[in-house]
């Protein structure tokens, strides 16, 4: 049997399995339907959201296997290995819409990566339902499956072997209640962090908890048993947050949703950290907080955009070699894709232990342009996003290029065009956890106003680009440098 036939033999018996499987709804975490089974390649999904009815087509679109910002990770550098484990959204050789959970890893030893393991079918279309990744101090890998809102259910899964992705079982985890544990099987926008000798800290959302996106946070000693969910903020219909792990303090940056204006607009944007992992909380300059906040106006807020009328996109949250936090966004004047909501404007926000201070870094088209803040050295801080115009102008994602700062912010420079000329928008760059030079980000492209392919990528340090390979006709395969 030809290689080509024994692929498509493959292909099929996979379709049938998945076509089987139970169809949406909100199901018992022993029912989640894992599968452990090997992709013959790597290709991600196509995602859209909100039809416009303009040229633009979507609010946003496009190739969507690392998204979305309030996600995080999405791929981890572990040492003891010499392995960069990584995760994101697949799709089947013959549907770009139907999400499938991948993980695999890129090996530095021999330059190569293994065929993905498809670890789940989440059963939709919707890429907000991405799984996360996170590695604990033994090394067994672990996922978080996300969902967006109620209506279907999320897993957490932990691979049955140190360093290993060939096989995953999912954890029955648990939340305290009062004085009772309830299961966890929904939550959104997760994001984790792990280290000793806390274990895991989480970050996520929880619809109608009362706001409609209420933000939350819990943390567990081993990924099974989590302390109690504690609610950062419920202001009006509520909020997107992005978190950050510093070495002595977790936090989060958020915007909000005003009531009257609904859940496109998000504005504002409020810091609260934690030194103590969720004991209490406190403002950047130690202001012990209250939560939930519930009022738009409180000691959290450090820049008001809503009396300038502007949008508040969330793009990451890093520390400086001081333990400062540093964050990055967008501003824009609404929510709609098009020039009528320019500028874009790029935002450093930077707290020098007296004071925030602001710089823009650049512009780009779109809201949901995404990308990353790597902090290589005290004067080599880069940005790697989408900011330049891609092949779908005004549509998420473009041509991606890395910006540098050698004044901690306060001015950039571009540095490198790392893609060129290419005939479907790149975007959601994500950046890889204690890094290693060699693949330090990854994300997918996809085209911008109709389904398409979508193919994944990652980068080195000195900007090099690499294409995960789309089909594999054997059990490993180098990734094909780019540019």
């Amino acid at each position: 049997m030809s290689h080509f036939s024994l692929r498509m033999g493959l292909l099929a018996a996979l379709a049938i399995l998945l076509t089987s499987l139970p169809k949406p709804g909100l199901v018992a975490q022993d029912e989640a339907p894992t599968l452990n089974q090997q992709a013959d390649g790597y290709r991600g999904i196509w995602y859209m959201n909100q039809p416009s009815n303009d040229e633009y087509v979507y609010k946003y679109s496009g190739g969507m296997g690392t998204y979305c910002a309030k996600h995080k990770p999405f791929a981890v550098y572990c040492a003891a290995v010499k392995k960069t484990f990584f995760c994101y959204g697949g799709a089947t050789v013959d549907n770009s819409r139907r999400l499938l959970h991948m993980v695999s890893y890129y090996d530095h030893n021999t330059g190569t990566v293994p065929r993905p393991t498809i670890l789940l079918d989440k059963q939709t279309d919707d890429a907000h339902d991405n799984p996360v990744i996170s590695v604990d101090t033994d090394g067994y890998i672990w996922i978080f499956s996300t969902s967006h809102g109620l209506s279907r259910p999320s897993y957490i899964h932990r691979s049955k072997l140190p360093y290993n992705i060939d096989e995953f079982e999912l954890v029955e985890a648990t939340r305290a209640d009062g004085d009772k544990q309830v299961p966890i099987n929904n939550f959104s926008y997760m994001q984790v962090w792990n280290s000793p000798p806390q274990g895991f800290s989480a970050f996520f959302t929880r619809y109608k908890y009362p706001a409609d996106r209420t933000i939350c946070f819990m943390n567990s000693s081993d990924g099974r048993q989590w302390s109690q969910w504690q609610r950062i903020a419920a202001i009006q219909q509520g909020h997107y947050q992005i978190s950050g792990a510093g070495r002595t303090k977790l936090a989060s940056m958020f915007n909000y949703h005003p009531a009257k204006k609904g859940l496109n607009w998000r504005t504002n944007l409020y810091y609260v950290e934690t030194l103590d992992n969720g004991q209490t909380w406190q403002t950047v300059g130690g202001k012990p907080l209250s939560l939930p906040l519930t009022n738009p106006r409180n000691d959290a807020l450090i820049r008001d955009y809503e009396s300038d009328g502007l949008n508040v996109y969330l793009k990451d949250l890093r520390f400086d070699e001081n333990d400062f936090p540093v964050l990055l966004y967008i501003t824009s004047g609404g929510y709609e894709s098009g020039p009528k909501n320019d500028p874009r404007t790029w935002m450093i926000a930077r707290w020098t232990g007296a004071e925030w201070r602001f710089s823009e870094i650049t512009t780009s088209d779109n809201n949901y342009d995404m990308g990353e803040l790597w902090l290589q050295a005290n004067d080599d801080w880069r940005v790697i996003a989408p900011t330049g115009d891609g092949a779908q102008a005004y549509n998420p994602g473009g041509e991606i290029v890395m910006w540098q700062s050698r004044d901690q912010g306060a001015s950039w420079k571009m540095m490198r065009e790392l893609t060129r000329n290419s005939p479907m928008n790149h975007g959601y760059v994500r950046r890889v956890l204690n890094a290693h030079p060699d693949f330090i980000g990854i994300w997918a492209d996809g085209h911008g106003r109709q389904p398409s392919d979508s193919r994944l990528y990652f980068t080195n340090a000195d900007g090099d680009v690499f294409q995960l390979p789309e089909v594999m006709e054997s059990n490993s395969a180098s990734p094909v440098k780019m540019n």
